[in-house]
């Protein structure tokens, strides 16, 4: 499957979970919300300093899986994840692709912009895209 077929999935359907290795090589779930950015999979770890964004540092192999509401259609992407937060990107640039994540992963327009921009300040939140190496699912 080509990406852009999981791109259109991806518009109206966020629910996903994102599977990283450990150290000692055993698989972590954890549940994301999830949408597609400039040809990659995204989803925003709300908390920085949480498992998935650790394993991700050390190793940034992953595979998110984003699900329909009732789970009868779902679209697999494996790749390479890129992790944006504070340190590594001018903050006023993050702010705006915080918020941009925030749209693609199905949240509209925010009610408080500046509420959120402060809430992912505060909770060190790391924006995750990850490159399509392998897409596959059934989503037809």
């Amino acid at each position: 499957m080509e990406f852009t077929a999981a791109k259109a999935f991806l518009e109206t359907n966020h629910r996903g979970v994102v599977t990283t290795t450990q150290k000692n090589g055993a698989a972590h779930d954890s549940i994301v919300v999830c949408g597609h950015y400039k040809d990659k999979m995204l989803f925003v770890s709300v908390l920085g300093n949480s498992r998935k964004v650790h394993n991700l540092r050390r190793d940034p192999r992953c595979t998110v899986l984003g699900v329909s509401d009732d789970w009868g259609k779902y679209v697999v992407v494996e790749g390479q994840a890129q992790l944006m937060d504070y340190s590594n990107i001018d903050p006023e640039e993050f702010r705006v692709l915080l918020r941009d994540a925030f749209r693609a992963c199905g949240g509209g327009e925010h009610s408080d912009w500046d509420e959120y921009d402060q809430s992912m300040r505060k909770q060190d939140a790391v924006m995750v895209l990850v490159s399509p190496e392998n897409v596959y699912g059934r989503i037809r």
